[in-house]
């Protein structure tokens, strides 16, 4: 079979699909290590769902968070006895997740731009850079700006949200202040929040919020940054990036060829963290594959019932709290400094009362995505 893309849900659906005994390519059109835009954070919901250890990439772990509104100051710290987020950058977690699938046995070629997918048959073949791989199953995970989803007639008609980030290095001062702190702050970008994450030796600061903002993102990035004394030009490796919302109308799954991640568009609509999406997609998406392998089902078509199970739940609460953050973000920071709810939310990011998938509960995911959908991204 053949995977193409390995950011971290390709990486771990070739890896577990050849711990599994099966044959697998993956292919990336980059060579690796490379860096890819995001701030890096894997919810420790998502860390259950790596089938490797990550602890050589991790640069910082999360114990508290701190929320703010608009900047005026009025700040609220939560903290958790057990870590929420793993702190990572994306070159070096990409890159240790592709080496351990390689190690796994996967075939993992760089530098190889896939063209197209047909999809046939009993199969697929995949054109990619002069040439054509008959597989017999095709997962596609090359993100929003990839071909496979295209290719395959999937994951179409997302909504788009965009954010803008940069590197600010970690002075002693910034060190003492963020290591093992993340701060977001609300009502700043609408359809989103600002963020400061911290790293090994730096700190990043971004913001983000519905498609329609990408015009106002400098503007909306310096008053973060006027936050902390400077401006975005002191920031390294600016840089702006789209997050595919999915429209659950969407099929993500057709004969032999699927996607998962962000090509499917599986990105959180509240944090538009999309690690843990990606991580549980891809699990399913190697289960699904693997009893097509070995005779159990003819075709991919149970993987997105199984993935509205277990996601449409999750992401109907995050809508409402998008809507909630965007449209009353006093009403929301009042209900965040309630002693009842943080536990709720610990237990959230951490994992501990997730649902286990069950087909057929699409419909939840479809109401969620009908409370806020923009006029226009």
């Amino acid at each position: 079979m053949v995977v193409i893309g390995a950011g971290p849900a390709g990486s771990t659906a070739a890896y577990r699909l050849a711990a599994a005994g099966a044959r697998v390519v993956m292919l990336d059109k980059a060579r690796f290590p490379r860096d890819k835009p995001c701030g890096g954070g894997i919810t420790w919901r998502g860390v259950k769902l790596i089938p490797c250890s990550v602890d050589p990439v991790v640069e910082d772990v999360i114990h508290d968070v701190e929320v703010g509104r608009d900047y005026d100051g009025r700040r609220i710290t939560r903290s958790s006895k057990e870590p929420l987020v793993l702190m990572t950058q994306r070159s070096r977690l990409d890159a240790h997740l592709a080496e351990q699938a390689a190690a796994r046995g996967a075939d993992f070629r760089e530098g190889v731009r896939v063209r197209g997918v047909e999809l046939e048959a009993g199969g697929a073949t995949v054109s990619a850079d002069g040439m054509r791989i008959a597989a017999g199953i095709v997962i596609g995970a090359d993100g929003c700006n990839g071909v496979s989803a295209k290719a395959m007639g999937l994951g179409a008609n997302p909504t788009y949200g965009v954010a803008l980030e940069g590197n600010l290095p970690m002075t002693n001062g910034l060190e003492e202040r963020l290591r093992g702190r993340l701060l977001l702050e609300f009502g700043t970008v609408p359809g989103g929040y600002a963020w400061v994450f911290p790293k090994g030796d730096h700190a990043n600061l971004g913001v983000g919020g519905w498609g329609r903002e990408g015009e106002n993102l400098r503007e909306h990035l310096d008053r973060l940054c006027a936050e902390w004394g400077i401006t975005h030009r002191d920031l390294a490796g600016l840089r702006g990036y789209r997050l595919p919302l999915r429209d659950p109308r969407a099929p993500l799954a057709r004969g032999r060829g699927l996607v998962i991640g962000d090509a499917a568009g599986l990105v959180d609509p509240m944090s538009g963290d999309g690690m843990y999406e990606g991580f549980l997609s891809s699990k399913i998406a190697s289960e699904a594959a693997l009893d097509v392998l070995a005779g159990r089902a003819r075709d991919l078509s149970g993987y997105g019932r199984t993935v509205d199970g277990a996601l449409s739940r999750h992401r109907m609460v995050s809508w409402v709290g998008k809507l909630l953050f965007d449209e009353a973000p006093r009403v929301a920071l009042t209900l965040a400094r309630s002693p009842v709810l943080w536990p709720r939310v610990v237990s959230r990011l951490r994992g501990e009362h997730a649902r286990q998938p069950r087909p057929g509960s699409h419909q939840l995911e479809r109401i969620g995505r009908a409370i806020y959908r923009p006029a226009k991204d």
